[in-house]
């Protein structure tokens, strides 16, 4: 049987839970890769963070506000929508506010983890769930991160050993 240990990334390229948006948004234009494991002092892994988390971070918000408005006696009124989302100084302001909040604010906290023990079989069910949309593993042994996987180290592995 295949384990994961014979098939993983290691060592695994991580970020602090406390690292800021903007040093991680760095750090992942240079890689060759989508996320990265958060991890806390202990190296214990406590959320992820992807591309996905980061342009969900930074997308225009709707602002568009709606007044409704009425002549009295107000037994008919309209609706009106003014759009406040053109604001550029307003938009800029927001970025930079989220680019210095800590990673640990908008990473993903429920992390599928796997061991160095877990069957390939195990590993490809994980990463085919189209519920969770999962496409790296990290793979933790006594609590703290030793490894990763993803889809790609999966399917070498399926052809490798086929």
């Amino acid at each position: 049987m295949v384990r994961t240990a014979s098939f993983m990334t290691e060592p695994v390229e991580t970020v602090h839970r406390d690292s800021r948006v903007d040093d991680v948004l760095e750090r992942l234009a240079q890689a060759d890769f989508e996320g990265f494991p958060v991890v806390d002092d202990d190296e214990r892994v406590v959320g992820i963070v992807t591309q996905t988390d980061l342009v969900r971070l930074f997308r225009k918000k709707d602002r568009i506000v709606w007044i409704p408005i009425g002549v009295p006696p107000f037994s008919e009124t309209l609706t009106y929508g003014f759009d406040l989302s053109l604001d550029e100084l307003d938009i800029g302001i927001d970025a930079a506010k989220a680019a210095r909040k800590p990673i640990h604010e908008i990473m993903t906290t429920d992390v599928v983890t796997v061991t160095p023990d877990t069957a390939l079989e195990e590993v490809i069910v994980l990463l085919t769930d189209e519920e969770r949309d999962i496409n790296r593993l990290p793979v933790v042994e006594d609590h703290r991160i030793v490894g990763i996987v993803t889809r790609e180290d999966a399917l070498r592995a399926v052809r490798d050993n086929s």
